[in-house]
């Protein structure tokens, strides 16, 4: 997967970003952690541990499939103008290997900015002893929205 070449309509979007992950409440709950934040591409990583394994020790495919929505909505924020963001409009995931590891590691990417649309991919690997698999592909389309300051 090949990085596309954009400039960020905010200088401050990794400031944003990381803001943005301290209310990303599921994320959290995964252990998620953004390693990597570049316009329109982010990467993220996790340490696999027993609440990411489905009934036969693999990797769950919704831990998969919410990994790869993570980086390619944030791969997509990382293009959005001031009091914009984006939400899932759609979600397609291919399940390629079993995950069978220690490590998750997730690269998203936005393939295509438009006015009202992004189109966006992601790449899902799980390390086992030191080999990357790609066991995911995924993608993606984020629609752009308002965003309204909410009071808490």
């Amino acid at each position: 997967m090949e990085k596309v070449d954009y400039t960020p309509p905010q200088s401050d979007y990794i400031e944003l970003i990381r803001e943005k992950t301290k209310r990303q409440f599921f994320m959290k709950l995964m252990d998620m952690d953004l390693t990597v934040i570049e316009p329109g591409w982010v990467e993220a990583e996790l340490e696999i541990q027993e609440k990411h394994f489905q009934q036969n020790y693999f990797v769950h495919g919704g831990v998969m499939s919410t990994a790869s929505d993570i980086v390619m909505g944030f791969a997509a924020y990382t293009l959005c103008r001031e009091h914009k963001g984006v939400v899932t409009a759609n979600l397609e995931v291919n399940y390629l290997n079993p995950g069978i590891g220690q490590k998750l590691i997730a690269k998203g990417r936005v393939r295509k900015a438009g006015s009202k649309l992004f189109f966006c991919e992601a790449e899902i690997y799980v390390v086992n002893n030191g080999k990357p698999t790609l066991t995911n592909t995924a993608s993606s389309i984020m629609t752009i929205i308002d965003l309204v300051p909410i009071a808490h």
